[in-house]
C-alpha cells in the first residue's frame, strides 16, 4: 500500500497508541497529538524519525490552528484525519455532574473534533482527497445510565459527521466510527473488572488499522463499526 499521512488526536494512550503502532508497522506516517507533554516526549524519543508528535489541547482552537498550520507545512495535507481524543465523565446520574465536568466533556469530545476539522480539512478539500474519521461509540447510537454527558457527545458526533459528509466534495469522506468494546482506562471507569472481557487495544488494532486504511469516498456519511 502507498504510504499515507495520518493525522490523529489522542495518540499517546489507549486505542490511539495502538493505532499508531499499527500504522507505523505498515510504513505510514503519523502526525499525532496528545494532552500530556510527558507522553508526547516519550513517543518522540522512541520514534525520532518520520512521525511527528505534539502536545496539543484539542479544545483550544488557537492551539489546534498553530499545530495544523505547522503540520501541514511540514507533512502536507493528510490522507486521513482521525479524531480519536475523548474523555468520559465519572459514573454518576446527570444531575450530579457539575457544570465544570459537563463542559470539559463537551469541549474535548465535540469542540475538539470541530477544531481539527476547521484547521485540517480545508487543505484536504483543496486536494479533493482524504477521509475524516470521527470516533463515535456504541453510546453514540444507544444510551446507558450514568454516562449521559458522554452519550450526548457521541450522539453529536454522529450528526456532525453525517452533516459534514454532505458538505464535502467528491473524492472525500467523513465517517462516524464506533470502535466497539476495547479494554481501555475509559471502559474500566464504566465497567470495572468486567472490562477485562473486551480485547486489549493492541488486539483491537490488528483489525481496526486495516479497516481504517480501507475507508474511502464510498463510505462517506455511513455510520460504521470496527468489525469484531
Amino acid at each position: 500500500m502507498e504510504s499515507k499521512t495520518i493525522v490523529m488526536t489522542g495518540v499517546t494512550r489507549g486505542i490511539g497508541r495502538a493505532m499508531f503502532e499499527g500504522f507505523h508497522k505498515l510504513g505510514h506516517t503519523v502526525v499525532g497529538c496528545g494532552r500530556s507533554s510527558c507522553h508526547v516526549e516519550n513517543l518522540r524519543k522512541e520514534y525520532p524519525e518520520r512521525h511527528r508528535f505534539d502536545a496539543v489541547d484539542v479544545s483550544n482552537d488557537d492551539a489546534v490552528k498553530a499545530w495544523a498550520d505547522d503540520a501541514i507545512s511540514t507533512h502536507g495535507s493528510p490522507d486521513f484525519l482521525i479524531n480519536n481524543a475523548a474523555v468520559i465523565n465519572r459514573n454518576a446520574p446527570l444531575w450530579e455532574i457539575s457544570d465544570e465536568e459537563f463542559s470539559s466533556v463537551i469541549e474535548i469530545n465535540i469542540k475538539g473534533v470541530t477544531n481539527t476539522i476547521r484547521h485540517f480539512v480545508p487543505a484536504m478539500i483543496e486536494r479533493q482527497r482524504g477521509v475524516i474519521v470521527n470516533f463515535s461509540s456504541g453510546w453514540g447510537r444507544s444510551t446507558s445510565p450514568n454516562v449521559a454527558p458522554y452519550c450526548a457527545t457521541k450522539w453529536a458526533i454522529e450528526g456532525l459527521s453525517k452533516s459534514l459528509a454532505a458538505e464535502l466534495p467528491k473524492g472525500m469522506a467523513a465517517v462516524p466510527l464506533s470502535p466497539g468494546m476495547v479494554n481501555t482506562e475509559m471502559l474500566q471507569s464504566c465497567m470495572g473488572e468486567n472490562a477485562a472481557s473486551a480485547p486489549s487495544p493492541e488486539e483491537w488494532a490488528e483489525t481496526a488499522v486495516p479497516f481504517l486504511l480501507d475507508l474511502n469516498e464510498e463510505h462517506n456519511g455511513q455510520s460504521l463499526s470496527v468489525p469484531n
